[in-house]
This record gives C-alpha cells, sequence and structure tokens, in this order.
C-alpha cells in the first residue's frame, strides 16, 4: 500500500473516530458487515429528531412550490421572434438531378487539354448567343477532357444558374472549390446561386469570399444585396443565443440551489448536526493543506459556494477532482489545464493555504496513531 492510500485510510479513520454515525450510512454496509465479523460493537444510531407536527402539512403542500417552479420554467422557455427579411428574386428548386462529375484519375494528355480549350470557346460563344443548354453540353465536354480544372467546373456552374439550375450550379460550384480551394469563380457562382435560394448567410459568406479572393464588380454587388438579410439573421442568431446561454446559466444555478436545499433538507430528517468547523488534526484534506490544522471547512460551507459547485458539474473538472482525492500526486498531470487548477486553488484557500501549485506533494500531516486494538471508529 503506498503513502497516498494510507493518508486517505487515516483520514477515514479519523473520520470515523469523530462521527462514529457515519459507519450507518447504507455504502457502508459492507463494511459494519466486516466490523461485525470481526466482533466489533457497532454503537446504536441516534434516534432521529421528531418532526414538528406541523410539519406533514408543510411537506403535503410541498408539491405545489415545484409544480409552481415547473411552470416558471416552462414560462421562461425561448420563443424565437420571426426575421422580416427582403425574399425579392428567389426561387425554389426542385431538381434533384445533379450532374455527373469527370474521373480525375484519368491520364490528361497535351492533346486533351487543347481539345478542351476549344470546347470552352464553343461554350462560351453558345453562352453569349444565349444558348444556355449547348453551352452547358460544351463545358461538359471540356470537363471530360480535362477534369481537374477548377475553372470548368465553375464556368458550368454559372451556366447552370443563368438557366435558373441553382442547386446544379452549386453542385458544380462546390467541386471547383475542392479542386482549387483558392477559386474565386467557384465562390462567386455559389454564392449568387445561395442568393437566388435564399441563403443569405451562405450567400454572404460566399460572396465575401470570392471579393477577397479576386476582387469582382458582379461579385460585389451580389453580396451588397444578400448583406442587409444575411446580417439580421446573423444578428437574430447572436441574440437568441445568448439569450440561451443566460437561461442556461439561471438553470444551472436553479439546479445549485435545489440541489443544496435538498442536502439541508435531508441533514434535518436524519438529524446529523455537523461540526462546523472541521475536525481537529485532519489530515491531508486536499492537496496543498496543511495537516494537523483545525477549523477546516465542513461541506456544508463548501456546498454554499455557488461557483465551485459549478465548476464540479464540468466533467473534466469532477473527473480530475476524484482523480486527485484518489491519489494526490496526480496533480501535477493538471498543472497546464486552467479550469482544474482554478477550482484546486480555490479548495485549497478554502481550507486556509491559499493556492497550491500543480505537483506539489501534499502534507499529510503528523495524524500520530490512527489504528487502535478495535477497527476504525472505536475507542
Amino acid at each position: 500500500m503506498d503513502q497516498a492510500q494510507l493518508t486517505l485510510l487515516k483520514t477515514f479513520v479519523q473520520l470515523c473516530q469523530a462521527d462514529p454515525e457515519m459507519l450507518h450510512l447504507p455504502e457502508l454496509a459492507f463494511y459494519r458487515q466486516y466490523l461485525m465479523s470481526m466482533g466489533a460493537t457497532i454503537p446504536t444510531p441516534k434516534p432521529k429528531k421528531q418532526e414538528p407536527k406541523s410539519q406533514p402539512k408543510a411537506e403535503a403542500k410541498a408539491p405545489e412550490p415545484a409544480a409552481e417552479e415547473e411552470e416558471e420554467e416552462e414560462e421562461e422557455e425561448i420563443v424565437e421572434s420571426d426575421i422580416e427579411l427582403d425574399n425579392t428574386g428567389v426561387v425554389t428548386d426542385d431538381d434533384e438531378d445533379m450532374p455527373e462529375y469527370a474521373d480525375v484519375n484519368v491520364e490528361v494528355t497535351d492533346e486533351m487539354i487543347d481539345q478542351a480549350s476549344d470546347k470552352r470557346n464553343q461554350a462560351m460563344d453558345a453562352q453569349a448567343e444565349g444558348r444556355m443548354e449547348d453551352a452547358v453540353q460544351a463545358f461538359t465536354d471540356a470537363i471530360k477532357l480535362n477534369p481537374t480544372s477548377a475553372l470548368l467546373y465553375a464556368k458550368r456552374a454559372g451556366g447552370y444558374l443563368r438557366m435558373g439550375k441553382p442547386k446544379k450550379a452549386i453542385h458544380d460550384s462546390t467541386k471547383a472549390i475542392e479542386l482549387n480551394p483558392d477559386s474565386a469563380q467557384g465562390y462567386k457562382w455559389r454564392g449568387k446561386a445561395h442568393k437566388q435560394l435564399g441563403h443569405w448567410e451562405d450567400a454572404y459568406h460566399d460572396l465575401t469570399l470570392a471579393c477577397k479572393l479576386d476582387y469582382d464588380d458582379d461579385a460585389n454587388i451580389a453580396l451588397h444585396e444578400v448583406t442587409p438579410n444575411a446580417k439580421k439573421i446573423m444578428e437574430h442568431k447572436r441574440k437568441y443565443e445568448r439569450q440561451r446561454e443566460e437561461l442556461d446559466l439561471k438553470k444551472r444555478k436553479d439546479r445549485i440551489r435545489k440541489a443544496r436545499e435538498e442536502y439541508e433538507r435531508q441533514k434535518r430528517e436524519h438529524g446529523e448536526d455537523e461540526p462546523s468547523g472541521g475536525f481537529p488534526g485532519f489530515p491531508g484534506a486536499f492537496p496543498g493543506s496543511m495537516g494537523g490544522m483545525p477549523g477546516m471547512p465542513d461541506m456544508t460551507t463548501l456546498l454554499q459556494d455557488p461557483e465551485l459547485l459549478m465548476a464540479l458539474q464540468d466533467p473534466e473538472v469532477s473527473a480530475a477532482f476524484q482523480d486527485v482525492a484518489t491519489n494526490p500526486a496526480n496533480i501535477s498531470k493538471y498543472q497546464n489545464n486552467p479550469r482544474v487548477q482554478q477550482v484546486i486553488n480555490k479548495l485549497a484557500a478554502k481550507f486556509g493555504t491559499g493556492s497550491t501549485g500543480a505537483g506539489e506533494a501534499p502534507d499529510s500531516g503528523d495524524t500520530g496513531d490512527a489504528f487502535t486494538a478495535n477497527p476504525p471508529g472505536f475507542s
């Protein structure tokens, strides 16, 4: 058994000596059975305090506040308001038949590149004459000849958009961006396609990036058109995100308050009068605390600290706290974790020693002989 385990055992012995009533906790049933098998006599538990006669009436009325609290929580649910947007020019596109991408693994020769260039010129001529279907077909032929050209996909996306097929335009623009993450044309046509569909935020982000990569008057005009709606949506989201965070914080505080009230209620029911100053000579209560130091805070004091209780609700902090409580030497593992270190320092301050440096070994103190002829908890 290593020193850390001995320290924990000594702590448990002193707890039993200071308050033998804890041996009657349900969690220690296995330990009581062990003590009895060794011939030990377990002290009779103190009789529970009788509740005043008026108490049952108070308890009978208890569900009413709970119902009121539930109603209050329901009332506090956030209901988002509608946003007034200018949807002029927005279209509906039900076409789900997306064009296939060419095989990028095809070995492209110089001759194929020349042929692709010819097809591209044909597509541009057809597009100038308003023959959009012919233009898209010519771009498709060019893509098959040169499947790694981001520009060809972007050009075909522009053709689809002019045909009123924004979903196909988004499909091709995304491929262009995949082939070339710096494709200004890809972002431009995808942004304009999102604009047609009323995807204001997506349009704003794509068009902004298109203008940053390679300024284009057409993209800039479209950007200014989508900005008012996009700003309204983003501000709307920020507003309700803040409200959700505030509501979440309030609910967390309410849970802590209810847990503290429940703890106090159970303590009253079981008639537990815990000492207010901890146990004299409590050794190594927490890394950084000094052994043999009276006047240390009890659990009631700790449970009345909302910040500490909220911090311990963090799964990462809670796991670290249990790890360090099991083996104080493990405190060094969390020296670079500000959230865990903040809780450790707060606990150390409550034990009257100020903050503790990560990796600082706990002082177990001079506990004397914690073991007697009888098992722990008996004199």
